[in-house]
């Protein structure tokens, strides 16, 4: 071996110069442990310096595209695909959700929860899946009995995420109920209590995103698509639910950072939000008149992850 390459790579253990045999051919597989040494020895200083990887310029020329597929998705039947306009019209309003959501999570997280609210251990997946969907989907219960109809009953219907609810719960906590509630969603049938759910948990992601957690939400868009794929009967409401879950899940799987593809979407992002808050700051900066109300304030609850349609 060099001697410049024994200065960089300096020996972990010593080993000297080992009496082998004149007939030693290090072609062929060593038989004691002195000509495996040496075997490697002569390997390491076969070794080139720098080594250059042979890379297709043409590959990094490959410009963005706008629909990102994941994985495993089965394509939507004839009929059943979202517009366009439709898809960045839902990812601008679930955008403007996850910015109000980060933006008012300690006042919602300083509030006190009604007395009947007591949120499961994140470990508790039973007691989530009960908080979350309800007793009566939880038991596939088609409708409550009649004199069960005057109140609500959060504990058999649900309780809905709000914001005084998903403000408690942190990253680790918001992927477990995330990792329930598609787990039950596997085997059951959608509802409208799951969808509400599922578009909070996700609203509550924060990026860069979890191993996990990426595995989950992929997950999540291909039982949707398995789900749209069997609908008999086109049901309008159900289909733009799994469309806009599909959708939202395209927006987190979207190329890491360190790529120049990343980065383009990164930086453009940016820019748009550095738009938009100059041209908010401008608006505030106007003198209002009187009775007008107040852009910054917090939002009632239900203002939010509420999807629309």
């Amino acid at each position: 071996m060099e001697p410049g390459m024994e200065e960089l790579m300096p020996r972990l253990l010593p080993v000297g110069d080992c009496d082998l045999a004149e007939d030693f051919d290090p072609t062929v597989p060593p038989r004691t442990p002195q000509e495996y040494l040496k075997r490697v020895q002569i390997e390491a200083a076969r070794c080139p310096d720098v080594v250059v990887a042979q890379i297709d310029p043409r590959k990094l020329k490959k410009k963005p595209t706008v629909n990102i597929s994941i994985s495993g998705c089965q394509p939507a039947p004839e009929g059943y695909s979202p517009t366009l306009k439709w898809q960045q019209q839902q990812v601008a309003n679930f955008s403007a959700v996850r910015q109000s959501l980060n933006k008012h999570r300690n006042h919602w997280r300083s509030q006190h929860l009604d007395s009947n609210v007591t949120m499961p251990k994140s470990e508790d997946e039973e007691g989530w899946k009960k908080f979350c969907l309800g007793e009566r989907v939880y038991s596939e219960i088609e409708a409550l009995p009649d004199n069960e109809n005057l109140g609500i009953d959060y504990m058999k219907v649900g309780f809905p995420p709000l914001l005084s609810i998903v403000s408690r719960m942190n990253q680790a906590t918001v992927t477990s109920v995330l990792e329930y509630l598609i787990s039950w969603f596997g085997e059951k049938k959608f509802t409208p209590e799951l969808g509400r759910w599922l578009y909070a948990l996700l609203a509550c992601l924060e990026k860069p995103l979890l191993p996990e957690a990426h595995s989950l939400i992929r997950q999540l868009a291909r039982r949707c698509s398995e789900v749209r794929a069997l609908k008999e009967s086109r049901n309008e409401e159900q289909i733009s639910a799994l469309n806009l879950i599909i959708c939202l899940v395209s927006r987190f799987d979207r190329p890491p950072l360190i790529s120049p593809q990343g980065l383009y979407l990164a930086l453009k992002d940016d820019f748009i939000q550095q738009k938009h808050d100059f041209r908010n700051s401008r608006v505030s900066a106007r003198p209002r008149n009187e009775g007008a109300g107040d852009a910054s304030r917090v939002p009632k609850e239900a203002e939010l992850l509420s999807p629309e349609d």
